[in-house]
């Protein structure tokens, strides 16, 4: 469960908001027989990334550029 390490409400409400908002980004660029795995990459990103945020929109940009920076590496 990536996100049973956020115990501050706040925090949880913003990983959850972030995780709709990259992934509205994402899913059109992804195949679909991949959706499920890669939801659950962005979700431990989420979790990750999430404490060290300032705020929704720096969680989501730093969430996005991770993401696809292990794209761009293969």
């Amino acid at each position: 469960m990536p996100f049973s390490s956020l115990k501050d409400p706040v925090d949880l409400a913003r990983a959850f908001a972030v995780i709709e908002a990259a992934w509205s980004d994402l899913k059109d660029s992804i195949p679909e027989d991949r959706w499920e795995a890669e939801r659950t990459r962005l979700a431990y990103l989420v979790a990750s990334f999430t404490p060290l945020a300032l705020d929704e929109n720096d969680l989501k940009r730093n969430i996005l550029l991770r993401f696809r920076e292990r794209d761009h590496s293969n």
